[in-house]
């Protein structure tokens, strides 16, 4: 059945990626635990959709359960040629409060998945989601390429960084190919719930406050949702073959940062109404600026960011209109 695996796959980034591999008539198994760390129905709502499609095999798994992924994923093992690894959990505040989630949900279940993998028959690309959080503040000065030195300040970006250090492992000791994605501020349509753009789209359409942290001083490389499925498709395209053994990180995310308060004045012009604000302090592990460089990732894949930000604001709150009806 299966060429393509995608973990996370009812996620906001999973079901992107799992969407255009089978517009391209793909096949996929899509891999989810449906966890309720956000509202469970627009996870149910992406499948729904995905489900359309004859070439999409779905399994609810949680990773951490070996037996039951085994299992069910164990008839496909030597017929997928890629992994697309985007489960995990998510969020950097919660992490503060809930660390022990991160270690078993994104470094254990990634050792699990890769145990799984390491003696198939083929011989596997595995493309995972790390975080442009590993930088740590180094962003408040510098761009941020692939190549800086991370610094960690958060248990999320420490499980990220710790993902990057196995795969550099299992590349030197089972010969498995790897691609790490440091993602940078990803947004659109089918967002996340907990994620500030859309809280803040639901408090402004429902005349409520939003609370902006730092006094609207972060500064952010907003990356639309289309660009990130761009640039995971060439990279695909460019790796999915290769010959040679593959242990790599790239950016993906818009060269352009912006603050929290360009983002917000971009939201009420094109919503038309304007925001109640309550701004606060800077939260422990909040990283204060992220700022894309993504100059190695356009000589190498030929990195593309094509939405500005106005249409993507634009495209997400048409989406939200359609949505929540």
């Amino acid at each position: 059945m299966a060429k393509y695996v995608v973990t996370g796959a009812a996620g906001f980034i999973g079901f992107h990626i799992s969407l255009e591999l089978l517009k391209k008539n793909e096949k996929v198994i899509g891999v989810d635990n449906i966890n309720n760390y956000y509202d469970k129905r627009i996870k149910y709502s992406r499948l729904k959709i995905l489900k359309q499609f004859p070439k999409f095999k779905f399994f609810k798994i949680d990773l951490n359960n070996k037996i039951n992924f085994s299992k069910k994923i164990n008839k496909y093992k030597n017929k997928i040629e890629l992994i697309i690894h985007l489960a995990g959990q998510a969020g950097v505040r919660y992490s503060i409060f809930n660390p022990g989630t991160y270690i078993q949900n994104n470094i254990m279940s990634y050792v699990q998945l890769l145990e799984f993998f390491k003696n198939s028959s083929k011989n596997k690309l595995i493309l995972y989601a790390s975080s442009s959080s590993i930088y740590g503040e180094a962003g408040s000065k510098n761009t941020l390429s692939s190549e800086a030195q991370t610094k960690p300040i958060s248990v999320y970006s420490a499980s990220k960084l710790s993902m990057e250090l196995i795969s550099n492992v299992y590349n030197s000791l089972y010969k498995m190919n790897f691609i790490g994605v440091r993602f940078f501020s990803v947004y659109g349509p089918w967002g996340r719930p907990d994620m500030f753009y859309f809280k803040f789209l639901q408090k402004i359409k429902n005349n409520k406050p939003i609370e902006i942290y730092n006094f609207g001083n972060h500064h952010r490389s907003f990356t639309y949702i289309d660009d990130v499925v761009l640039n995971i498709m060439k990279l695909i395209k460019k790796f999915k073959n290769s010959k040679r053994s593959l242990c790599d990180i790239f950016n993906i995310g818009n060269p352009k940062s912006i603050s929290l308060k360009k983002f917000i004045d971009v939201l009420e012009k094109s919503t038309g109404k304007k925001a109640k604000k309550i701004y606060t302090k800077k939260h422990p592990g909040d990283l204060t600026v992220t700022r894309s460089n993504v100059k190695r990732e356009k000589n190498i894949f030929n990195h593309e960011t094509r939405v500005p930000l106005k249409e993507g604001i634009m495209k997400l709150i048409s989406w939200h209109k359609s949505y929540y009806k």
